[in-house]
């Protein structure tokens, strides 16, 4: 069995299309569809059928999927044994939270392959728990998460990135600059409550016994920076201002006190082949951000 054929086979399933299995493979349509005919002949069952333009797995193909993506993986990790500890060398499957892809990502992927221009990277969005699990099942080397709220497995190691504390976001030229009469008395847009960071500022709009004057509830800080540039409302948020892009017209107001703090941080597999790169990428994400080597904690 040629492995090519399974990856063609993967690609087909993942893009639902042939046209786009073999603009990501820098093959044509004629040839992708050639490979999984081979493949379906080596396993003597059809795998995929059109529908359309678009095209699916059979009832066949869906039962072989995580096989096959199972030796995709072993392929590459084969690879990255055999180049022993070439850290810059290989794929590092990286998970990234939503919030994190277009805010976050950009600027420590461009110190990392300032350092390291042929690492190869494949990165998979997803919420903050699902790519956890991924992680500890070893489906992803590495993820960029919002810390869990459970124990992290032994298989894995937490190392933590940067802190966000909660802050309240208004329109520019706001006049009022108490966040608490802000909470209360403008329309509101709250971060989802599903969320970790949405849950902190729950918690904190119910320990101060602020009731604000909700107008919708959104699972996007961007979307919020810009609704509230638009002056829609305001809302109470992870302090990512810096990061925000777009030119939106927002001032950003600090809570009193000590206020709640969402973590962001890199979740690494110890026995990934590409544990080496991870850490690296970690160091890289670190002086990105401000801080110093890579601490990492069990």
């Amino acid at each position: 069995m040629d492995i090519r054929y399974v990856q063609s086979f993967v690609a087909v399933v993942e893009s639902g299309s042939l046209a786009e299995a073999a603009r990501r493979l820098d093959l044509t349509a004629a040839a992708v569809a050639a490979r999984v005919r081979s493949l379906e002949e080596d396993l003597g069952a059809q795998l995929i059928q059109r529908s359309g333009r678009s095209v699916r797995p059979t009832a066949q193909g869906l039962k072989v999927l995580e096989s096959a993506h199972a030796l995709l993986r072993s392929a590459r990790d084969m690879q990255a044994l055999a180049r022993d500890g070439a850290a810059e060398v290989g794929e590092l499957r990286l998970g990234v939270f939503v919030s994190a892809m277009t805010s976050v990502l950009p600027s420590l992927l461009q110190g990392f392959y300032r350092s390291y221009p042929h690492a190869s990277l494949f990165v998979e969005p997803g919420a903050s728990v699902e790519l956890c699990r991924k992680v500890a099942a070893g489906e992803l080397d590495a993820a960029v998460v919002v810390e869990p709220q459970f124990a992290v497995p032994k298989t894995c190691e937490w190392i933590a990135l940067m802190d966000e504390p909660l802050v309240v976001i208004a329109p520019a030229g706001t006049a009022e600059k108490d966040a608490h009469a802000l909470l209360r008395n403008e329309p509101f847009i709250r971060y989802n409550r599903n969320v970790l960071g949405g849950q902190l500022a729950d918690r904190y709009l119910r320990d101060h016994g602020i009731v604000p004057r909700q107008r919708l509830e959104i699972d996007s800080l961007l979307a919020i920076a810009a609704l509230v540039g638009k002056g829609l409302g305001v809302s109470l948020l992870p302090d990512w201002s810096a990061r925000w892009e777009g030119g939106q017209a927002l001032v950003r107001i600090e809570l009193p006190n000590r206020p709640p703090v969402r973590r962001v941080g890199l979740l690494v597999a110890r026995h990934s082949p590409h544990v080496a790169l991870a850490r690296v990428f970690a160091d890289h994400a670190l002086q990105a951000l401000g801080e110093g080597p890579a601490q990492a904690a069990a």
